[in-house]
């Protein structure tokens, strides 16, 4: 007996069902696809700016420069892995339809911003918070500091001072020296009788009159300020020795050893607000950033189904 031929709507009733399979599976796969590469574009960007932040701007950098220098080269490198491999994808763009080298493309530039932005930024808060503290936390602290009872020379290690009851500023002695920038000094003293030698300087910029006895640089009239913050400027500093010198000529006085000092209310706490403001700019820092590339990887990921819809 001869068997009958199946016609056309046997095999579409037999095959129609394998289709439809195909295309759930193929559209699974599709959105499993997409929340890995969503994951993956919004987390190891991330994790590239905290990486390069933290090294750019804590103490690490200061204490451990060879460490500093080996975290930033790995992080650069990382940078450049997804931006070559989506060059060679965009180079293949059309070569296989299932593939999207949008999300490679997409994450080069996020890891591009990430790294530049975490340097940058590090590089502002080690510049403001980091490397101050570190430097004054590497020199000594004096208190009840006499200037009449101590050198200048006595105390060369000084980074922080709180000097003794009684201690001013002597205004009448005030000297500026004008270089684009005035720069201020005023010699600290003790009682109303004279010193051998003037050693102990407050210091300012564009605070004083110039040549005349008139200094109003922070805190100079704060009865409770008699503290020392020891300026550690390589550039500022010969400025300061010019005006210590004209006072010096003007004033009939001497400054064997002069140091300079920021005259605020209490060294000790401010030394401490560097160390806080570090850490708060960098979990701010930080949050923000995985605030920012989670709107750009949201606004990707709409960008990119409606250009498949399309």
């Amino acid at each position: 007996m001869q068997a009958s031929a199946a016609s056309p709507l046997d095999y579409g009733a037999l095959t129609a069902p394998h289709a439809e399979q195909r295309k759930l599976f193929l559209r699974f796969q599709r959105r499993r696809m997409n929340a890995a590469a969503i994951m993956l574009n919004l987390f190891v960007p991330w994790f590239l700016f905290c990486t390069t932040y933290a090294a750019s701007a804590l103490s690490i950098r200061y204490e451990s420069p060879g460490m500093y220098a080996l975290i930033v080269g790995c992080t650069f490198l990382a940078m450049l892995v997804p931006c070559g491999i989506a060059v060679k994808l965009r180079q293949n763009l059309h070569a296989d339809s299932e593939r999207e080298p949008t999300w490679h493309i997409f994450l080069a530039l996020c890891m591009i911003i990430a790294w530049f932005g975490g340097f940058s930024l590090g590089d502002v808060n080690y510049r403001l918070y980091t490397r101050p503290y570190c430097d004054m936390m590497n020199l000594n602290t004096y208190t009840e500091l006499s200037p009449a009872m101590r050198r200048g020379q006595q105390i060369m290690d000084a980074g922080t001072v709180q000097f003794a009851t009684g201690t001013r500023l002597d205004i009448n002695k005030s000297m500026g020296f004008k270089s684009k920038t005035l720069y201020c000094v005023a010699p600290i003293t003790i009682g109303n009788a004279s010193l051998p030698t003037y050693d102990f300087w407050a210091v300012g910029t564009d605070c004083c009159s110039g040549g005349k006895a008139n200094f109003h640089c922070p805190d100079w009239n704060q009865r409770k300020a008699i503290g020392g913050l020891r300026l550690l400027s390589d550039d500022t500093r010969p400025f300061y020795r010019l005006a210590v010198q004209q006072a010096e000529t003007a004033y009939g006085i001497k400054a064997a050893h002069p140091l300079f000092f920021t005259w605020v209310k209490d060294p000790m706490q401010l030394v401490e607000g560097w160390r806080h403001g570090a850490q708060q700019a960098c979990l701010c820092w930080i949050f923000a950033h995985l605030l920012v590339q989670a709107f750009f990887v949201l606004a990707a990921s709409i960008v990119f189904a409606r250009i498949r819809n399309l």
